[in-house]
């Protein structure tokens, strides 16, 4: 039997409900089942009977990779190749790299990642030309800074929201500066 996952850091609030309720704003239907986040593995099919694996090696990769902050600046967007308007993330960017690739890692995650990973918030997708511009100047201020002690690895139910699946807490042994070496 085949599942549906995903692997990302949630936003804590308060950002993580402006970003949402920006989404919102937008018209974005996943708005309502997928609340703001950064995604580490976008939607990826695996064999169920693989989650107890997978789950061992998420854990492991939180092992290995301690806190960092994470800084969002501005808007951005990926037009013309998809109808996305994010939020930029703007430090914070080589450990999230870094957690992307490990989490790819798994021997029973076989993701096809059709674009360069890019860490963002998106706070608009697939919806009118006029609803991107209207997220890309509202929120072209945007500013926030927080810490990241931690990702998530998601389900699909039979209905195909998001469920969480398993926490997992990056290691304060580890720094960043440990990670580049």
């Amino acid at each position: 039997m085949r599942t549906t996952i995903g692997v990302a850091i949630d936003l804590p609030d308060p950002w993580g409900s402006e970003l949402t309720a920006a989404r919102l704003a937008a018209g974005d239907p996943a708005a309502a089942h997928v609340p703001a986040h950064v995604t580490l593995l976008g939607p990826t099919d695996v064999d169920a009977a693989d989650l107890p694996a997978i789950d061992r090696h998420l854990a492991e990769v939180a092992r290995r990779h301690g806190p960092f902050t994470v800084r969002l600046r501005g808007t951005g967007t990926f037009r013309p190749l998809t109808q996305v308007v994010f939020v930029a993330v703007a430090a914070g960017i080589s450990e999230c790299e870094q957690l992307h690739q490990a989490v790819l890692g798994a021997a029973a995650i076989e993701a096809t990642v059709p674009f360069p990973y890019h860490p963002h918030v998106t706070v608009a997708h697939n919806v009118a030309p006029e609803r991107l511009d209207a997220a890309f100047a509202d929120l072209a201020g945007y500013e926030a800074a927080f810490p990241v002690d931690g990702f998530a690895l998601f389900e699909h139910d039979e209905s195909g929201r998001w469920q969480p699946y398993a926490q997992y807490r990056l290691s304060p042994r580890h720094s960043a500066a440990d990670q580049r070496r």
